[in-house]
């Protein structure tokens, strides 16, 4: 068993890790019990009803959060010719094509998320083994592979989040800063829920949503009882 901290602890003290809350109670509840003096990240951990090594029942997609995720994210474009212009005035940090595939060859990979024009792929795909264990691949089927590289610029600065089932069926998301307060995380997991259910397989059987948890970056987790949730999508 991982060792926690005093603060963990003191957090987890006295919160039964078996009970189930409504959905809103859980986020409050979560937000309240995360210990870290730095403005934690609230995360969500959804168990899907997906067999995710059938293609067919492979759930991925992004989405751009009404509340943006609390920090900077810094984009890099692959393109060439009037995309570069476009890609700077939409404000991409890092712009380029060959000399920018070269520079990450070169171990740099100072940026968190990456769009490319379709024809600049097979060049990218030069750094496949580099960018996709980090999450970096620019994918035609999270918006990251496009000609409207304003758009896709943009929708990542405003706090885009692409999200994709694990082997398990298990799909993470961050929903936000703790500084936000429940009101606007709770906003942000709606328009995730929204996507994720708006994405199910039809190949999938049963209980889509089986069951979800939400935690800051250091506190518990706490469990969501997924009966609530229709509720809450409506309210």
């Amino acid at each position: 068993m991982p060792k926690h901290g005093k603060k963990y602890r003191a957090a987890v003290e006295g919160v039964d890790q078996t009970l189930k809350f409504d959905l809103s109670d859980a986020v409050k509840k979560a937000i309240e019990a995360g210990p870290a003096k730095f403005d934690e990240t609230v995360d969500v951990a959804v168990c899907l009803g997906v067999d995710p090594k059938y293609s067919d029942q492979m759930v991925r997609g992004a989405v751009t959060l009404p509340h943006g995720l609390g920090k900077t994210i810094r984009v890099a474009v692959f393109c060439k010719g009037d995309k570069v212009a476009e890609a700077k005035a939409a404000g991409a940090d890092i712009v380029g094509a060959e000399d920018l595939v070269e520079q990450i060859q070169g171990g740099m990979l100072d940026f968190d998320k990456a769009v490319a024009t379709p024809d600049m792929m097979a060049l990218v795909g030069k750094i496949g083994r580099v960018l996709g264990p980090r999450g970096l691949m620019p994918n035609a089927k999270t918006g990251t592979v496009t000609m409207n590289v304003t758009d896709a610029v943009k929708e990542l600065k405003a706090g885009r989040v692409e999200f994709r089932v694990d082997k398990a069926g298990v799909l993470h998301a961050p929903l936000g800063k703790k500084s936000f307060g429940a009101d606007k995380i709770l906003e942000n997991f709606k328009a995730l829920l929204d996507t994720v259910i708006r994405l199910k397989p039809s190949a999938a059987k049963g209980t889509y949503l089986k069951s979800m948890a939400v935690a800051t970056t250091m506190g518990p987790g706490f469990k969501i009882d997924t009966t609530t949730v229709k509720k809450f999508l409506e309210g």
